[in-house]
Parts: structure tokens; C-alpha cells; sequence
């Protein structure tokens, strides 16, 4: 049921995701303009995905009629699969935000969604299945949903849990999501769907992201006040300037309990481009740009935290096993394991895109 309160209103707020959840939402890739070779390299990287995940949480994969035959023989038999249309297979972005009430009950946000930029510059049209994902899952889990009054993605937001969230002006600030709105006005909204009492806006996100700065690819919060930031020393590079800008405002911030925030500097690899091999077999588009050479927003920050466990992008051998030593030692009770995503990568996100999780609602 859609509700015509506020998630505020109600005293749900929006759990972080090292809060304890109970299952895991993909969306199984198919659209030949976005994923290469008919989508068959993306499509078994997103089972991999799904099989490991599955082993520490139940998963649940959208699929179209078309694709169920694919999807089953991928895919592990112990994981759900869900007949469902969309328009691709960011379940992040498309699927629904889940806020809980500490005592159990949850409900679950559906964002207005327009393919990261509507008719301004977003990367498809149409859009309108997408649209319609959240809502549709939240029937499936028999939970009712808010119908939020401004276009948002769940790529665009990083909570604590515990009051604070992040995210990038770039991205909620872009013409082409809501040029109706100010900043404070955003605040506001974030506000009274997120139970949020503080934003910390970085300035803008990971390069060459083509969701307009999603903070997902550049941060990820891992307990209260601490948080692993995308990072580079090369002073070339046009993310050192990018990462030196997020870092100075985290420094400078404090969350919403007073704590300063402790950042631990996460190194990009690459960087990585896109081969000629793999751009030859992706067909034209007019929102996206999926030419040889360009440069991919590779990024180990774009992972996913489920009870206990890292599920870690794995990109290029050189800065993989520093990657993973860095977040072993940020987070020693953590299980982390890493899976090559590269294919996810050549179709603009990873593995923190592709999933959705969906916590207990119990008190962490």
C-alpha cells in the first residue's frame, strides 16, 4: 500500500548497511546498448555476485520472462527469482530504500527515478518500468511504501544509522533531477523520508561517473563516524583533486553526534579504459557514451557490507590486494571477500549498484 504519510511522520528512519540484514535484491542485466556481447559476460559476473552473496543471505534476482531459462542456469538453485520489468539493472537506483522502525516493522521508499538525469542527460529513455521497481518489490516483500516527491537514487545516499548522511552535490544538485529545488529544500526532504538529521555534502564524486557524482563510488561509511574515501596520488590524475576536496570537508565536519569522522583512504585502480574489444561489442546508444579509450569510474569503494562480510570489487591485480588489506584492517571482524567485476564496471557501476539489501528492522 502506498501511504500518504512521511517516514518521519511515522518514526522510521533509514538503518545503515552494517546494520543487520535478512536478504539481498539484484536485477538480472540484459540490455544490449549497456552490456556487452548481448549481455552474457554481464550476466554471469552478476551471477557470481548473486551465488556469493547468497551463501551468507538469501537473494532475490528480478528477471524478465525472456531471461528466466538464463538467469536459472546461472544462478544458484537456492536463489528467488522474481518476474518483473524494468529498463536495466541497477537495483541500487531502482529498487526501494528500506526504513525501519528499530522495532521490527519495516517500509520501503520508492524515489521518483529518471534514468540519472530525465530528459536533461539521462543515459536512457524510457524510464518508466524503473519507475515502478520499488514499488512492485515492496508488494512482493508485503511491506507498504512511500511514494517520494523528488527524484533520488540509493546510490546517492550513505548513512550511519545513526542521524548522518552523505552524499554529493554534484549529484543531488544537478539540473537534471530536481532543478525545482534548493539545497535546503533537499535537506529537508532527505529530512523527512530518511529520519536524517545532518547531510554532509562533498563537493562532487568519483571522475568520469556518469550517474552525475553518485557517493557510493567515492565513499562508504563503515561504522558510525568512519569512513573509507577513494584516494589517489597522482597528482595527474583528475580524481587527486576530487578526493583532496571530499577529504578537506570530511576533516572539517562533524556528524550528527558531534564525533569527527575518522577517513581511511581506499586507493582507486587503474585507471582502468575501455578496450576496443569490449566497446566493439556493446551496440550505439544516444545517452550512453561507450566509446574504446574511455576512461571507467573504477572505484573499491563501490562495495557491499552484509552481516559481517565485505563483498569487494576486484578490478586490477596491482591495487586489488591493497585494497582488501586496507578494509581487512578497518574492519577485522569482517569476512571480505573479493569477486572480479569488471564487466559490472564496463556498464557504469559495481557491486554496490547492482544490489539492494533489505535489513531485519530490529534495534542494531
Amino acid at each position: 500500500m502506498e501511504l500518504v504519510t512521511t517516514p518521519k511522520q511515522d518514526g522510521f528512519t533509514f538503518p545503515a548497511e552494517f546494520a543487520p540484514q535478512q536478504a539481498v535484491w539484484l536485477a538480472w542485466p540484459e540490455r544490449q546498448d549497456n552490456w556487452r556481447n548481448d549481455a552474457k559476460p554481464a550476466q554471469q559476473a552478476f551471477a557470481t555476485v548473486a551465488n556469493e552473496i547468497n551463501q551468507i543471505i538469501p537473494v532475490t534476482v528480478a528477471v524478465s520472462e525472456a531471461q528466466q531459462s538464463e538467469a536459472k542456469k546461472r544462478l544458484d538453485p537456492s536463489v528467488q527469482l522474481e518476474v518483473m520489468t524494468y529498463n536495466d539493472a541497477w537495483m541500487r537506483d531502482i529498487g526501494p530504500t528500506i526504513v525501519t522502525d528499530g522495532k521490527g516493522e519495516k517500509r520501503g521508499i520508492s524515489w521518483r527515478f529518471n534514468a540519472w538525469g530525465g530528459d536533461f542527460n539521462g543515459l536512457y529513455s524510457p524510464w518508466t518500468d524503473d519507475d515502478k521497481v520499488a514499488a512492485n518489490i515492496c508488494d512482493q516483500l508485503g511491506i507498504d511504501h512511500y511514494r517520494a516527491p523528488f527524484v533520488l537514487e540509493g546510490g546517492a545516499i550513505h548513512t550511519d544509522g545513526e542521524g548522518t548522511l552523505y552524499t554529493t552535490a554534484e549529484c543531488l544538485l544537478s539540473p537534471g533531477r530536481n532543478p525545482d529545488l534548493t539545497q535546503d529544500e533537499i535537506e529537508q526532504y532527505l529530512a523527512d523520508y530518511l529520519g536524517i538529521t545532518k547531510v554532509i555534502w562533498l563537493p562532487k564524486g568519483l571522475f568520469n561517473d556518469e550517474t552525475d557524482g553518485h557517493i557510493d563510488n567515492l565513499l562508504h561509511v563503515i561504522a558510525p563516524g568512519k569512513v573509507v574515501l577513494s584516494w589517489t596520488d597522482d597528482i595527474n590524475d583528475p580524481q587527486y583533486q576530487i578526493s583532496r576536496e571530499a577529504l578537506r570537508v570530511l576533516v572539517n565536519s562533524l556528524d550528527a553526534k558531534g564525533r569527527t569522522i575518522e577517513v581511511i583512504k581506499l586507493p582507486i585502480p587503474g585507471p582502468l579504459y575501455l578496450q576496443e574489444h569490449e566497446a566493439a561489442g556493446i551496440a550505439p546508444s544516444d545517452g550512453m557514451k561507450r566509446n574504446a579509450g574511455e576512461r571507467l569510474g573504477g572505484s573499491y569503494a563501490n562495495f557491499l557490507m552484509i552481516n559481517k562480510t565485505v563483498f569487494l570489487p576486484e578490478l586490477d591485480s596491482l591495487t586489488d590486494p591493497m585494497a582488501k588489506s586496507i578494509l581487512q584492517k578497518a574492519l577485522p571482524d569482517y569476512q571480505i571477500i573479493g569477486i572480479p567485476t569488471r564487466e559490472i564496471l564496463l556498464g557504469g557501476g559495481n557491486i554496490h549498484c547492482i544490489t539492494q539489501q533489505i535489513p531485519t528492522g530490529g534495534a542494531t
